[in-house]
């Protein structure tokens, strides 16, 4: 029997995350693999006031209160959204997850990304990705390809986006039996087909059947 699979798709915004989640549900469910996309922050009533908060506000709030907010909003989305969709066997693809917040308000933001995943993993039950996806990018290329007005975060400016980017690969080096890391400079099709071989990959070990070209 196949085992239920948790995908969560990170790096800076204009790597074309959303995108690429959206792609890969649609694929997955188009070759009968059950599968549903979320976002982080977000995907509940009380996760979307969060991420309106956290993306629009002009309050300056602290790097602590800023990763609690979005923990917050993980701990309900995880609730009502992840967990009962695991518990259903299907696959869940999520657009961020954890390691934003290590690399937003830890490696980028100078809180310890150690005290970031304890306090993490507490809002999550223990819930983590089984593979975690970081779309890489130059920070000037994601910059120039965001196409709309830079939210509370991303106009924080090259320097601190800089500091987020070496965040997530650092964490993927540290954790290469869970993380994959993709350039995400081509177009999107060809990031898609290479978003597909590793998630076929990863399905395939847990009893799924994807064959290569579908």
């Amino acid at each position: 029997m196949s085992a239920a699979t948790f995908i969560s798709l990170d790096g800076i915004d204009g790597t074309g995350k959303s995108t690429q989640c959206r792609l890969l549900v649609e694929w997955l469910n188009a070759r009968g693999v059950p599968a549903i996309g979320c976002a982080d922050p977000g995907g509940t009533p009380f996760g979307n006031e969060l991420r309106s908060i956290l993306l629009a506000s002009r309050a300056n709030i602290s790097p602590r209160a800023e990763a609690l907010l979005f923990m917050a909003s993980r701990a309900e989305l995880v609730d009502k959204v992840i967990r009962p969709a695991l518990e259903a066997r299907q696959v869940v693809v999520s657009d961020r997850f954890m390691t934003a917040n290590v690399a937003y308000q830890g490696h980028a933001g100078g809180l310890p990304p150690g005290d970031l995943w304890e306090v993490g993993l507490f809002s999550t039950g223990g819930l983590l990705p089984d593979w975690t996806i970081v779309l890489d990018l130059p920070v000037e290329q994601a910059m120039a390809r965001r196409g709309r007005v830079a939210d509370r975060m991303e106009s924080r400016g090259r320097d601190y986006l800089q500091h987020v980017r070496d965040g997530f690969l650092a964490e993927a080096r540290a954790r290469p039996e869970s993380y994959r890391v993709v350039d995400a400079s081509p177009d999107i099709s060809t990031v898609q087909a290479r978003m597909r071989a590793l998630v076929r990959e990863l399905l395939n070990s847990r009893g799924h059947s994807i064959r290569d070209g579908e």
